[in-house]
Order: structure tokens, then C-alpha cells, then sequence
């Protein structure tokens, strides 16, 4: 029953995003198969097999280290503070973002990152049957974030046209940058959060193989990145640390505001209604937790929790689902995580329609003109990395 859900699922999220497609004839039906496939290989291979156990407990096992190397900094800076018998989330969830993103920074100034990114993205390349500017684009975006990946490629931004410019951004709210992973790893379980990261980026080039179908000629296939002007080690350091230290206070700012916002919501729809407005949305979209593989019993909270995700955003959703995930089962648990790894919100339109035209002024208008389809493209993302998982779980 549970394969059948899956298929109608996958069916489901295909004519949606046929429906939304420019160009439906020229759907080239053949990458999108191999890529589903490729996606089911590596969600079998990390969640069924000792391999993939053994790679995800040495990720998970990496980044708890770092998480203890990032405590000493901050228990040097607010060990007085925090009560010993509590956990303060932005002491224990994003300040170690700052160590991470010191990280991202050594390794990128010492041209481990861009070699990486350059080789991953070229052997993408070659399976998803677009350009190198997409594949490098997909995988520089899970390491070095949304807004910062397009001053990579900003020679380049102004030329390509507005089919290309959509899977760049597409790619950007599709996945999550590498500096907050480790904070997402302490709220939810590691495999899912690795498992998430991987369909995401395949996922990411089906739905916009789908929704803006296009052939990059090889004369067109060129990949031309922004080289950074060189600087003093400890000016890049301090660099990066301080843009962790934003990343985090921002993201701080943030779930203030919409849990708020939220709260109060829930407080008035109570009061008016009988029952909160997540409650509300809960029900609304229960049918799509349903088709995602979700146990109908459990589709209302799941729901909840989904739609959460697009409304405020990921970091809100997931404190929410750590609040309720004990009283769920480990299938909703693995397809819910899974469908919260991502940046596909209404607040990320803002950011990527920001982060272009801040490099070219008429790209970022073509990227608010099409932002509402980005975020529905994204969407279908996380919703088919869900199915995918439901099927191998």
C-alpha cells in the first residue's frame, strides 16, 4: 500500500509541475527518469545499508566534534549567562554556525572548496543534462548559501537567459547552506538531514527540468566564476566569522519575530474560530502529507508542521516538530524531516530577489517576476524528496 501511495504521489507532484511548465513539449523525459533513479539509489544506499549508516555516523560523529570545539568559544564568551540546566536555543543552535562558517572560509581561501564545487558540478553536469553554470551553481549553493553563491557566477549573471536564471535560483531555495547544517543536526535526526541534502539537489534539477525545459549548446556551456580578491588570511577570517555572527543573529531576529507573529495568530484564529490557525493548515495540507507517505492519522499534524515550514520558515517548522516528533512514527518522522531541509519559504523570495539585484538590477526583477514559481517549484522539491524517502524507509 505504502508503494502505491508513493507512485500516486510521484504521479501527483509530476502533473503539478507539468502544469506550471513553459515550454511542455520540449520536456526531455529521459535525465528526469535517471535522476529518480539515481535519488532512490542513494536514499536505499543511505538509509538501508551499512555503508550509508557508517558514512552518515561519521558525518554526524564530524560535526558533533566541530559543535564541541565551537562550545569552547562560546562557553569562553557566556559561560556566566546560560542557566546550567537549560539549553538556550541561539547559544546552542546558531552561534556555532559562526565556527562553521570560520570553516567554509579556510577552506575556500585555500581553494579546497571552489575545486570541489568546480569537479562535483562538472560530473553533475553530465547525469542532470543541463549546463556546468547549473550543476556548479547547485552544489556551490548547499555549501556556501543562497545569497552568496550568486557573486560566484555574477559575470555571467547578466547574459544568461531567464529559463537558466530560474533553475539557479531554484537550486538556492531547493537546498540549505553547509554552515547551519550542524545546527539542523541537533534537532533532528543526522541520516535525515544527509539524505535530505543529496535529494535535494537532484530533486532540485527534475522539478526545473520539468517546470522550465530548456538545451544548453556547448558554446553557451561555459562556466566562468568571479575570482575573490586576494586577501590576508586573518582579513578572510575575520571576514567570515563575522558573517556567521549576521547569519545567526539574523535567523535569531527571525524566529522571534514569526514565532510571535505566529502565536498571536493562533491566539485570534482560537478565539474567533475554536481552533489555531496552524491547526487550520494542518487540514488544508494534510492530503499532501497523505500522498507524501504520511499514515492519514498523522497527515493533520504533519501538515501543521509543513505548512509552518512555508509560511514562517524552516528553523520555526523544525522547533515545532521537535515538540510533537516523540508522538509520531518513525515513517512520518523521517518524511517531515526530510521535507523541512530546505529553504523553499516565502521569506526566501525576498532573499534570492535581493541577492540578484544587488549584482544586476534587471535580473532581479526577472527573479521577482517569477518568484511566486519558484517557491512552487521548490515546494514540489521537498515534496518529492519526501516520497522518495517514504519509499525507501
Amino acid at each position: 500500500m505504502n508503494y502505491i501511495i508513493a507512485g500516486i504521489g510521484l504521479i501527483t507532484v509530476f502533473l503539478l509541475a507539468w502544469l506550471a511548465s513553459s515550454d511542455k513539449k520540449h520536456i526531455r523525459y529521459r535525465p528526469i527518469l535517471i535522476m529518480i533513479l539515481i535519488q532512490i539509489v542513494f536514499g536505499l544506499l543511505l538509509l538501508r545499508t551499512n555503508i550509508g549508516l557508517i558514512l552518515i555516523s561519521g558525518i554526524a560523529s564530524s560535526f558533533s566534534v566541530l559543535l564541541d570545539y565551537a562550545y569552547e568559544g562560546i562557553n569562553f564568551v557566556f559561560g556566566g549567562i546560560a542557566n546550567p540546566d537549560a539549553s538556550p536555543f541561539f547559544l546552542q543552535v546558531l552561534l556555532p554556525i559562526v565556527f562553521v562558517s570560520a570553516l567554509i572560509g579556510i577552506l575556500q581561501y585555500t581553494r579546497i572548496l571552489p575545486l570541489f564545487i568546480h569537479y562535483v558540478g562538472f560530473v553533475l553536469s553530465k547525469v542532470n543534462g543541463m549546463g556546468k553554470l547549473e550543476s556548479y551553481n547547485a552544489i556551490a549553493s548547499a555549501i556556501v548559501g543562497q545569497s552568496e553563491v550568486f557573486i560566484t557566477v555574477k559575470k555571467q549573471l547578466g547574459a544568461i537567459p531567464e529559463n537558466r536564471l530560474y533553475t539557479l535560483c531554484a537550486s538556492a531555495m531547493s537546498t540549505v547552506s553547509m554552515s547551519i547544517v550542524g545546527s539542523f543536526m541537533t534537532m533532528l535526526k543526522p541520516e535525515y538531514v544527509v539524505a535530505a541534502l543529496v535529494l535535494n539537489l537532484f530533486g532540485g534539477f527534475i522539478i526545473a527540468s520539468i517546470i522550465t525545459p530548456y538545451e544548453v549548446k556547448p558554446e553557451d556551456d561555459l562556466l566562468d566564476q568571479e575570482k575573490e580578491e586576494k586577501q590576508a588570511f586573518f582579513e578572510m577570517l575575520g571576514e567570515y566569522i563575522l558573517d556567521g555572527f549576521k547569519v545567526a543573529v539574523v535567523v535569531a531576529a527571525m524566529l522571534l519575530g514569526f514565532i510571535a507573529l505566529i502565536a498571536m495568530v493562533n491566539g485570534l484564529f482560537t478565539a474567533v474560530f475554536g481552533i489555531s490557525f496552524q491547526a487550520l493548515l494542518g487540514y488544508v495540507f494534510a492530503p499532501l502529507a497523505f500522498l507524501m507517505g504520511v499514515p492519514w492519522h498523522e497527515a493533520v499534524q504533519a501538515g501543521s508542521i509543513m505548512a509552518t515550514k512555508i509560511v514562517a520558515n524552516e528553523f520555526v517548522a523544525i522547533l515545532d516538530f521537535t515538540k510533537i516528533q516523540g508522538q509520531l512514527s518513525e515513517r512520518t518522522v523521517a518524511i517531515v524531516s526530510v521535507f523541512l531541509i530546505s529553504f523553499a519559504n516565502f521569506g526566501s523570495i525576498g532573499t534570492i530577489v535581493g541577492a540578484v539585484k544587488g549584482l544586476n538590477e534587471r535580473q532581479g526583477n526577472v527573479v521577482a517576476r517569477f518568484g511566486l514559481r519558484l517557491l512552487y517549484g521548490a515546494t514540489l522539491v521537498s515534496i518529492l524528496s519526501g516520497i522518495i524517502i517514504s519509499i525507501v524507509v
